[in-house]
Protein backbone atom coordinates (compact mmCIF):
# COMPACT_ATOMS: atom_id res chain seq x y z
CA UNK A 1 0.00 0.00 0.00
CA UNK A 2 2.97 2.21 0.59
CA UNK A 3 4.20 1.70 -2.84
CA UNK A 4 0.95 3.19 -4.10
CA UNK A 5 0.92 6.46 -2.06
CA UNK A 6 4.86 6.74 -3.25
CA UNK A 7 3.48 6.60 -7.17
CA UNK A 8 0.15 8.75 -7.11
CA UNK A 9 2.28 11.97 -7.44
CA UNK A 10 3.82 10.34 -10.59
CA UNK A 11 0.50 9.01 -11.75
CA UNK A 12 -1.35 12.43 -11.30
CA UNK A 13 1.08 14.37 -13.28
CA UNK A 14 1.08 12.32 -16.15
CA UNK A 15 -2.75 12.62 -16.18
CA UNK A 16 -2.45 16.31 -16.89
CA UNK A 17 0.63 16.25 -19.18
CA UNK A 18 0.80 15.83 -23.32
CA UNK A 19 3.09 12.20 -24.19
CA UNK A 20 6.52 12.97 -24.86
CA UNK A 21 6.94 10.54 -27.33
CA UNK A 22 6.15 11.65 -31.21
CA UNK A 23 3.64 10.67 -33.47
CA UNK A 24 6.18 8.60 -35.83
CA UNK A 25 6.28 8.34 -38.46
CA UNK A 26 2.91 10.22 -39.15
CA UNK A 27 4.97 13.37 -37.94
CA UNK A 28 8.52 13.70 -38.84
CA UNK A 29 11.06 15.53 -37.29
CA UNK A 30 13.93 17.42 -39.05
CA UNK A 31 16.82 15.54 -39.25
CA UNK A 32 19.67 16.92 -37.52
CA UNK A 33 22.98 17.70 -40.08
CA UNK A 34 25.83 16.33 -39.05
CA UNK A 35 23.65 12.27 -39.00
CA UNK A 36 25.69 9.27 -40.49
CA UNK A 37 22.84 7.90 -42.72
CA UNK A 38 23.68 5.93 -46.21
CA UNK A 39 26.94 6.67 -47.92
CA UNK A 40 26.41 8.89 -51.27
CA UNK A 41 28.82 8.38 -54.20
CA UNK A 42 29.68 10.67 -56.71
CA UNK A 43 31.29 8.79 -59.91
CA UNK A 44 32.48 11.50 -61.51
CA UNK A 45 34.86 12.76 -59.19
CA UNK A 46 35.84 9.17 -58.28
CA UNK A 47 39.78 8.36 -59.90
CA UNK A 48 39.04 4.61 -58.74
CA UNK A 49 42.26 4.43 -55.94
CA UNK A 50 40.06 1.98 -53.89
CA UNK A 51 41.24 3.63 -50.07
CA UNK A 52 37.24 3.92 -49.10
CA UNK A 53 37.55 -0.18 -49.98
CA UNK A 54 40.62 -0.68 -48.20
CA UNK A 55 40.20 1.60 -45.00
CA UNK A 56 36.91 0.09 -44.50
CA UNK A 57 36.86 -1.69 -41.13
CA UNK A 58 33.19 -3.52 -41.91
CA UNK A 59 33.91 -4.36 -45.43
CA UNK A 60 30.81 -3.03 -46.68
CA UNK A 61 32.16 -1.57 -50.01
CA UNK A 62 33.39 -3.13 -53.18
CA UNK A 63 34.50 -1.09 -55.90
CA UNK A 64 35.22 -2.43 -59.57
CA UNK A 65 37.66 -0.73 -61.47
CA UNK A 66 36.45 -1.24 -65.85
CA UNK A 67 38.08 1.67 -66.94
CA UNK A 68 40.34 3.76 -65.14
CA UNK A 69 41.01 6.44 -67.71
CA UNK A 70 37.41 6.65 -69.16
CA UNK A 71 36.76 6.80 -65.36
CA UNK A 72 33.97 3.76 -65.67
CA UNK A 73 33.75 2.42 -62.04
CA UNK A 74 31.13 0.38 -60.21
CA UNK A 75 30.81 1.14 -56.75
CA UNK A 76 28.72 -1.77 -54.05
CA UNK A 77 27.67 -0.20 -51.25
CA UNK A 78 26.40 -3.15 -48.28
CA UNK A 79 24.32 -1.22 -45.90
CA UNK A 80 23.53 -4.21 -43.79
CA UNK A 81 27.52 -4.23 -43.13
CA UNK A 82 28.21 -0.47 -42.85
CA UNK A 83 29.18 0.86 -39.05
CA UNK A 84 28.43 4.53 -40.27
CA UNK A 85 31.88 5.45 -38.55
CA UNK A 86 32.56 8.06 -41.99
CA UNK A 87 35.89 6.39 -42.16
CA UNK A 88 35.65 5.90 -46.05
CA UNK A 89 34.32 9.60 -46.07
CA UNK A 90 37.62 10.44 -44.57
CA UNK A 91 39.63 8.31 -46.73
CA UNK A 92 38.84 9.44 -49.89
CA UNK A 93 40.97 12.64 -50.83
CA UNK A 94 38.27 13.74 -53.93
CA UNK A 95 35.65 13.84 -52.00
CA UNK A 96 33.45 11.22 -53.71
CA UNK A 97 31.98 9.86 -50.61
CA UNK A 98 29.24 11.59 -48.68
CA UNK A 99 27.30 10.44 -45.97
CA UNK A 100 23.55 11.17 -46.53
CA UNK A 101 21.83 12.78 -43.31
CA UNK A 102 18.41 12.16 -45.13
CA UNK A 103 19.13 8.34 -46.05
CA UNK A 104 18.70 7.29 -42.67
CA UNK A 105 15.46 5.05 -42.34
CA UNK A 106 17.28 1.05 -43.78
CA UNK A 107 15.16 -1.32 -42.43
CA UNK A 108 14.27 -4.00 -45.28
CA UNK A 109 12.10 -7.38 -44.95
CA UNK A 110 14.95 -9.45 -47.46
CA UNK A 111 18.90 -9.35 -47.03
CA UNK A 112 19.18 -8.17 -50.78
CA UNK A 113 17.78 -4.88 -50.26
CA UNK A 114 20.28 -3.69 -48.42
CA UNK A 115 23.25 -3.97 -51.09
CA UNK A 116 23.40 -0.71 -53.27
CA UNK A 117 24.39 -0.40 -56.44
CA UNK A 118 26.28 3.09 -57.60
CA UNK A 119 27.47 3.51 -61.39
CA UNK A 120 26.21 3.51 -65.17
CA UNK A 121 23.57 0.95 -66.07
CA UNK A 122 25.68 -0.64 -68.84
CA UNK A 123 28.76 -0.83 -66.44
CA UNK A 124 26.66 -2.05 -63.84
CA UNK A 125 25.31 -4.88 -65.94
CA UNK A 126 29.27 -5.19 -67.48
CA UNK A 127 30.56 -5.78 -63.26
CA UNK A 128 28.02 -7.85 -62.43
CA UNK A 129 28.23 -9.94 -65.32
CA UNK A 130 31.52 -11.45 -64.47
CA UNK A 131 30.51 -11.86 -60.61
CA UNK A 132 28.37 -14.83 -59.56
CA UNK A 133 24.79 -13.32 -58.81
CA UNK A 134 23.91 -13.72 -55.16
CA UNK A 135 20.27 -11.97 -55.31
CA UNK A 136 18.78 -8.71 -57.08
CA UNK A 137 20.42 -5.66 -55.52
CA UNK A 138 18.89 -1.97 -56.06
CA UNK A 139 20.66 0.39 -58.46
CA UNK A 140 21.14 3.80 -58.19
Amino acid sequence: MKRFFTMLPDITRSLFRRPVTENYPAVQSETPERLRGALKWDPSTCTGCGLCVMDCPAEALELTVLDRKAKRFVMVYHVDRCTFCGQCVMSCKQGSIVMNNQSWELAALDRNSFATIFGAPEDVKEALANKPEDGAAKSE
